[in-house]
């Protein structure tokens, strides 16, 4: 994939990240990553942690990494995903973005929306 492709797909999702600041916090906003942490401290998993990582970019060679911890802290957050996002799912909570339309976008804008709604259930902002 070019290089400016990626680039125009982390931009326009880094957009629909950052409209989540705040209650959200942006820990790295560079070129090429960006990282949203809620601050509040909560347990998790058992452990006190003083943060808690949200979702992030990161532009690679052939795609741009979309992270969304949501998938792997809640099982529940897998059904704010269509399909056809799901399907681009690598491991547990990275998906490879090769290519990003308005319905794409759609989908991400919702899930985003559901899974910080998920972490104020939660009481993790």
């Amino acid at each position: 994939m070019a290089e400016d492709k990626r680039l125009e797909i982390f931009t326009t999702l880094r957009k629909e990240m950052a409209k989540l600041v705040p209650p959200l916090t942006a820990t790295e906003d560079l070129a090429n990553r960006y990282i949203l942490v809620s601050k509040k401290e909560a347990v998790v998993a058992g452990k006190l942690r003083p943060e808690i990582y949200f979702g992030g970019l990161i532009i690679q060679s052939s795609y741009v990494g979309f992270y969304h911890m949501p998938l792997y802290t809640n099982e529940e957050a897998r059904s704010h995903f269509s399909a056809r996002l799901l399907k681009m799912l690598k491991g547990k909570s990275c998906f490879h973005i090769k290519e990003l339309d308005d319905e794409l976008l759609r989908d991400i804008r919702v899930a985003l929306k559901k899974s910080l709604e998920l972490y104020r259930k939660n009481g993790w902002i």
